[in-house]
């Protein structure tokens, strides 16, 4: 998962099959314009590699997911994403590129209820991804209070 801005800058990034760095940092330069120099009006899914990309702009970030043909879905792939700006955007109200840039533990946090290590979904209700991460907020806030009362 690869989130883009309009300029190409990557503002999160989280991998579920393991790479090197050297593909890591090939495939982080070579997705976005790839992504961004496509039409509006184009299909959302893209081949690149052995792997199909999918795609979705919402304001000004691309998420970006990379599946593979044979195993994984790209409508259901697309559901996902949906779901996940969905989540973040009740979190943040109104999600927007800067509540990524200075809340990426946030964001990341959301998308790890959703999903598990290899890709998988872990949960798909928005309800219950936003009461684990709010849950997760409170023990946050009871450890900076007790480490400011001692």
């Amino acid at each position: 998962m690869i989130l883009a801005s309009r300029q190409g800058k990557i503002r999160l990034v989280k991998w579920y099959t393991p790479y090197t760095p050297k593909e890591k940092t090939k495939i982080s330069k070579e997705l976005p314009p790839m992504i961004l120099s496509r039409k509006p009006k184009m299909c959302n899914i893209v081949e690149y590699s052995d792997h199909k990309v999918v795609y979705r702009r919402y304001a000004s970030l691309y998420f970006v997911c990379g599946i593979t043909p044979e195993a994984d879905n790209e409508l259901l792939t697309l559901e996902i994403i949906h779901r996940y700006v969905e989540t973040m955007d009740t979190y943040f109200g109104n999600v927007c590129e800067l509540d990524i840039i200075f809340n990426f533990g946030k964001a990341y946090a959301i998308l790890d209820e959703m999903l598990m290590c290899d890709g998988s979904i872990t949960e798909s209700s928005k309800k219950d991804i936003l009461s684990h991460v709010h849950s997760m907020d409170n023990l946050e806030s009871r450890d900076q209070i007790e480490r400011i009362m001692s």
